[in-house]
């Protein structure tokens, strides 16, 4: 039953990576962001899928968040008629698997977000209706996407071979990141204002300042809230200007100032390690999960953690009893107990609170898509890699790389039987 948890945490890790890329962000941070350059009160309808309107204000509130996504991950934003025409496509595709998942009946709670956009938005539906939707697309990409790759034994094969000469300088590095974010409409007195804020924060950085401290600080990226910090993956993973400043540093050493598009970036190279190694850290962890709903919001869940955190450091309350009594997964049974497992089995967010905690410390509550945590780490140990467990990574990262393309080409298909009708041009 663990195993069925890794795998969905796993399922779910590969769909947020799509829909991010995709742009179904989470709309509780939309609500709050301004749209396009200039309020536009004016609404209208500029498609229909099957029976499903798409208005203007969607495709500008989407397109607004598509650009703070791109300039946080400091990537060139187009221009607006480009991310206006970008984001009606995105919004239809979403609208066709929402209206296949209807039919196909993933989930019941399925005709209230269809049909939601016929009532009044308010901040706190659109993040309802938000939640509710990636909820059933994330349900329904799991009964039709893994199905639809397949890996052939010849392509485990070449993977091996690949693996065995891939070049020892060919690293996995975690970065950790500042960024000084300059508005697209920014004049050139406050880029240079905004420059010399950037050169003012790498001079306390180099004068001792935490990292983790003035990132979220003063941060714009989207890893603030972690400190700055991007997560272990392969160098070619990150975007080029990042790894043109970073490859020749030290561990713990910092970038220079690097403008780009979004902004000005300060990276420092937090940890590397040989890609080829035969060997990983294992971490022994535990948690209790409080799942939201709408009888539990999230920030009751938050509240019931903290008090569990208080009852148990203060040795009022046993973690295995109360996780037994409390959490709402299959661990719950093993005093939510998750065993031995090794870096990437879990979503970003949890692996993250784990890898920031010492042995037998508790986190804060963590949040990620499958609801509230409170987390134990039990124990370390390096483990040694055996060939099975290599053929099984080659294995899993060759269904990563497909995952994607196979999702693309199955949500064409999807749009492919669906009738859509464009009107009025966004604006």
């Amino acid at each position: 039953m663990v195993n069925m948890f890794f795998s969905s945490l796993r399922a779910a890790w590969r769909l947020s990576l799509v829909l991010l890329t995709w742009g179904v962000f989470s709309l509780s941070a939309a609500a709050q962001t301004p749209s396009l350059n200039a309020p536009n009160s004016r609404d209208f309808i500029v498609a229909v899928v099957d029976a499903l309107p798409i208005t203007n204000h969607e495709v500008r509130l989407r397109a607004a968040q598509i650009r703070t996504q791109l300039t946080q991950q400091g990537r060139v934003v187009p221009n607006t008629d480009a991310l206006m025409r970008e984001s009606l496509e995105r919004l239809i595709n979403e609208k066709a698997l929402l209206q296949f998942a209807k039919e196909s009946g993933v989930d019941n709670d399925g005709t209230d977000a269809i049909n939601a956009s016929a009532t009044p938005a308010t901040a706190a539906s659109i993040e309802k209706q938000a939640q509710r939707e990636q909820s059933i697309l994330q349900r329904l990409t799991d009964r039709n996407v893994p199905a639809r790759i397949k890996i052939s034994d010849v392509e485990i094969e070449q993977g091996l071979r690949d693996r065995q000469a891939t070049p020892t300088n060919m690293a996995e590095v975690e970065l950790a990141h500042i960024l000084i974010a300059v508005p697209e409409t920014a004049t050139p007195s406050q880029v240079a204002t905004l420059q010399v804020k950037a050169n003012s924060v790498w001079a306390r950085l180099k004068a001792g300042a935490n990292f983790a401290e003035v990132a979220k600080e003063v941060s714009d990226s989207a890893e603030r809230d972690r400190g700055g910090l991007m997560g272990v993956r392969p160098f070619d993973r990150y975007p080029t200007l990042f790894v043109e400043a970073t490859q020749s540093l030290r561990v713990g050493d910092l970038s220079a100032v690097l403008p780009s598009g979004a902004g000005f970036h300060i990276l420092k190279l937090v940890s590397k390690r040989n890609s080829n190694s035969v060997t990983i850290t294992e971490t022994r962890v535990r948690h209790i999960l409080l799942r939201t709903s709408s009888q539990l919001s999230q920030t009751a869940a938050r509240a019931q953690l903290a008090d569990y955190r208080r009852q148990i450091e203060a040795g009022k309350a046993d973690f295995a009893k109360l996780a037994m009594d409390h959490s709402q997964d299959a661990s719950a049974s093993s005093g939510g107990d998750l065993g031995w497992v090794g870096p990437g089995m879990f979503v970003p967010e949890f692996e993250q609170a784990m890898g920031q905690l010492a042995i037998g410390q508790l986190s804060d509550p963590t949040v990620s898509r499958f609801g509230v945590h409170l987390i134990q780490v039990l124990s370390r140990r390096d483990a040694a890699v055996s060939e099975r467990e290599i053929r099984d990574i080659v294995r899993s990262n060759l269904r990563d790389k497909k995952f994607d393309e196979t999702y693309q080409l199955w949500v064409q298909e999807v749009r492919g039987r669906s009738y859509v009708e464009y009107r009025d041009a966004p604006q």
